[in-house]
């Protein structure tokens, strides 16, 4: 059994925040795999279901971001399971918007959401980055994440989303690898190798012919009186 926890803020308040995008991923999992009805529990919402032969439990904490840990702890330890059985997916400034990234333990990076669940759980669970950009400045940032995605991210957004419900079962198999490409498969498929060919070059034009000219018998004097005709 594992557990993909995705991160964020209850409440429709927040629901379309930068900083949601890890609720996002896991309610488009749980919607396009079957997953069971979320219930409360764990202080969040939790629901059950299978990703390819693996069982599943996907967690969203209802604590608020800042306090992610105790949800997950609590979790894990009822069901007697090790980090190593924890994915997290989280929203990440460090990565251009769009852009996913597996990574395994390591430190949290200032975000407090798994700054929280180290505090809990220890540092060797999995995370999946989902890139949403940076404002460019740090102060910036708390207005940043807690700001609604703009439309203009719909369409890189919804190619993520789909992206990462394509490869969850590679994830949940152990197969980060696969995970990664099934969601580059969305948000940046290979261009087509069939390229229009070009036209036969058209054989180069025939020069046009040079003008005939008459044989010159006059004298020089002529010539000379001639162009002051």
């Amino acid at each position: 059994m594992q557990i993909f926890v995705g991160l964020g803020n209850p409440g429709s308040k927040y629901a379309g925040n930068r900083h949601n995008i890890g609720f996002m991923a896991l309610d488009r999992i749980a919607a396009d795999h079957g997953f069971g009805p979320w219930k409360t529990k764990f202080q969040g919402q939790l629901c059950e279901g299978r990703l390819g032969s693996e069982k599943v439990l996907l967690l969203k904490p209802e604590t608020f971001m800042n306090l992610s840990g105790q949800s997950v702890g609590e979790a894990m330890r009822f069901y007697k399971l090790e980090p190593g059985d924890v994915t997290v997916f989280h929203d990440e400034l460090d990565l251009a918007p769009g852009k996913c990234r597996v990574k395994m333990a390591g430190g949290h990076a200032g975000h407090n959401g798994l700054r929280s669940i180290h505090a809990h759980i220890g540092e060797h669970y999995q995370r999946v980055r989902l890139g949403i950009g940076h404002p460019g400045r740090k102060e910036l940032v708390a207005a940043y994440v807690l700001h609604d995605f703009h439309k203009a991210d719909e369409d890189w957004l919804d190619d993520l989303m789909r992206g990462i419900s394509d490869g969850a079962a590679a994830l949940a198999a152990g197969d980060p690898s696969k995970f990664s490409n099934a969601v580059a498969q969305r948000t940046a498929p290979p261009r087509s190798s069939k390229t229009a060919k070009k036209p036969e070059d058209a054989p180069a034009a025939a020069p046009d012919p040079k003008p005939e000219t008459k044989d010159d018998n006059r004298s020089p004097l002529q010539k000379l009186a001639d162009k002051f005709r």
